[in-house]
């Protein structure tokens, strides 16, 4: 008799953990999922691409950056001893970057510019054709940037939104089923609770890379500026240098 009543206890307490258990599961972040309202369910699904598309763009601009800040500063290195644009092309050789186009774009103006003697007209059309490059591979590093302000910005209104809409369906069930005890309205606003943490996930980490991409992007684009100002500087070498041989040949 002693043994029966010990065990009826511990049934009872197998069966409550047991029930405890289910009712964890229950509320785990995946069965609020797939037990929301499907307005809800789409919210988490777009914060979750959201937060995907975040951590591709992490991913990528990282390695895009890393990689050209590298080579920007390897090839201003290459040229740091070049008396003309030409030693400077000769220096880097087949290495393609942003200043191999400079370069290239001061030897076009010099070439259309051959029999003008104003030297100040072709160092002004010179910087305007830097100040282009310089301006389309500014538009080029910041690509992506646009779309994790945009993230950082609207993920949590758009968290709220699936939150209210999900609370406004709790509140519309407690009404239909007349009642408010908390283990019946608990899980609908946890499902909604959560659309505002999914956004908060998405937000967070997308302002945050956003601000450190954005120093970034201001070091490399100050590399830029400095591989602009050295081929202006070759520029300005090589015309005083033919004026220099002109008026040499012409006092002989």
């Amino acid at each position: 008799m002693a043994s029966d009543t010990t065990a009826a206890p511990a049934d009872g307490a197998g069966k409550a953990l047991k029930s405890t258990a289910v009712a964890l599961r229950e509320l785990s972040p995946w069965s609020m999922f797939l037990s929301s309202d499907v307005v809800v369910k789409a919210v988490m699904i777009g914060l979750a691409f959201a937060s995907l598309m975040t951590w591709t763009i992490f991913i990528a601009k990282m390695i895009e950056l890393s990689v050209i800040q590298r080579k920007l500063r390897r090839a201003l290195a290459m040229i740091s001893d070049a008396r003309s644009l030409a030693e400077a092309q000769f220096a880097l050789g087949a290495r393609r970057s942003v200043l191999s186009a400079l370069l290239s774009a001061a030897m076009r103006e010099a070439r259309l510019s051959a029999g003008i003697s104003s030297d100040s007209g072709i160092k002004e059309r010179a910087a305007s054709s830097f100040a282009e490059i310089v301006r389309a591979e500014a538009r080029r590093v910041r690509l992506g940037m646009g779309l994790l302000a945009t993230i950082g910005a609207t993920s949590p209104f758009v968290g709220l939104f699936g939150t209210v809409w999900g609370i406004m369906n709790s509140f519309i069930g407690i009404s239909k089923s007349q009642t408010t005890n908390l283990a019946v309205v608990a899980p609908g606003i946890a499902e909604a609770l959560l659309a505002t943490a999914l956004g908060l996930v998405a937000a967070i980490p997308a302002v945050i890379i956003y601000n450190h991409f954005a120093r970034v992007t201001k070091g490399y684009l100050e590399l830029v500026g400095r591989a602009s100002g050295a081929a202006g500087r070759l520029l300005s070498r090589d015309l005083d240098r033919t004026h220099g041989a002109t008026h040499s040949r012409a006092a002989e």
